[in-house]
């Protein structure tokens, strides 16, 4: 085993924590309140390569390991997970899916410019009444020859309104079941596709959260990703990797939560010493360390399984799994160190753990992880 990080990766990693700290923490609070998507924020991200990391050079990408990734996302959500999150969905879920599932036609029209951050993409699975049971896709994607006419509704769409390019998973044979969905790939303007009203959330309030309608979307087959029927398996496969995303994600989250409330305890004083001194709160800040060192090692397991191209399914799910209580768990303990100051917004700390709860829910609830994990133990 070696923990040692490259140069490459050490660069990478302290890069993405300048943005963050130049860029991204002026405003943060701002745009909490006010429900405002980092629009400047996203462009320049785009531009320093955050977009794209792990796509190949040949598409514009930067050709990084998914250790570089998780690196960067950990640092980005430190400081706003409104941003990192539409950082993971591009990455993990619309570029990844097409560069490794998508014929050379849809690379060239579509990847090249969502690498570069020119666009950004959506990932389209979640419904009214399919959220962790994927096979229950109502919204469908009728045959018609040369196209498909798509109608239906998807729900909790990150970028919702902001994206040009959406993977939309859509059942066409229902009889075949899970062996019936395809994945197709929209773009924002084609005739019936609608945006709904922005979601009014708890956390990363300054994401793009919309549901989006579809009537009589006439789809090309060439934008059909994989064969007829591949839509469900690209979607868990490309779920899989979101998951390290969303990790990194939580493990960010908690890791910004708990350097504040460390920097807090040797500042705040009570009973003439500082609060870390007490062991009360020297406790706490053990507890939080230890948990987040745990996640951020599962976090980097699941990752060089990626990059070593063994399976991730099980270590992206434990790494889901555990960063995301630990971003609940050590944000709430984050604020109770705060004290009365803690549920002030000007401190952060507040708004890093409305923000950590999501990462138990999206890309697969704690109870899906749990079911992904226990299937796995029990088939050994």
């Amino acid at each position: 085993m070696d923990f040692k990080l490259t140069e490459e990766q050490i660069m990478i990693r302290d890069a993405a924590r300048d943005f963050a700290q130049t860029e991204l923490l002026p405003g943060v609070i701002e745009r909490d309140e006010k429900q405002e998507f980092p629009k400047e924020q996203i462009k320049k991200m785009g531009e320093l390569g955050f977009l794209g990391m792990m796509v190949s050079p040949e598409y514009g990408g930067g050709g990084m390991d998914a250790v570089s990734y998780v690196l960067a996302m950990e640092e980005i959500s430190k400081v706003d997970a409104s941003a990192s999150v539409v950082m993971s969905v591009n990455n993990s879920l619309v570029c990844w899916g097409l560069e490794t599932f998508g014929t050379e036609e849809q690379k060239q029209k579509y990847l090249t410019k969502l690498a570069t951050g020119e666009i950004i993409g959506a990932f389209c699975l979640s419904e009214p009444e399919a959220g962790s049971d994927a096979t229950s896709q109502k919204t469908t994607a009728i045959d018609k020859g040369d196209h498909y006419l798509v109608n239906g509704t998807k729900n909790w769409i990150t970028n919702g309104s902001t994206a040009e390019v959406y993977i939309v998973i859509a059942q066409t044979d229902v009889e075949k079941g899970h062996k019936g969905i395809n994945a197709l790939i929209l773009e924002k303007g084609m005739e019936g596709f609608e945006v709904g009203p922005k979601e009014n959330k708890l956390g990363i309030r300054g994401s793009d959260t919309h549901s989006l309608m579809f009537t009589d979307v006439k789809v090309p087959k060439e934008n059909r990703i994989g064969e007829d029927g591949f839509g469900f398996k690209f979607a868990m496969k490309t779920l899989s990797g979101g998951r390290i995303g969303i990790a990194s994600q939580a493990l960010g989250i908690a890791s910004g939560a708990y350097e504040l409330a460390l920097q807090y305890s040797k500042e705040r004083k009570a009973f003439g010493k500082p609060i870390c001194e007490h062991q009360s709160v020297a406790f706490k800040l053990a507890d939080m360390k230890t948990r987040i060192e745990a996640a951020r090692h599962l976090c980097m397991k699941a990752a060089w399984d990626k990059d070593v191209h063994e399976n991730y399914d099980l270590s992206g799910a434990m790494a889901k799994l555990y960063a995301a209580e630990t971003a609940m768990w050590v944000t709430t303990e984050a604020v109770q160190i705060h004290g009365g100051y803690g549920f002030v917004k000007e401190y952060h700390v507040e708004r890093l753990m409305r923000d950590a709860k999501i990462t138990q829910i999206y890309e697969g609830t704690s109870e899906i992880q749990k079911i992904v994990i226990s299937r796995s133990v029990l088939r050994d």
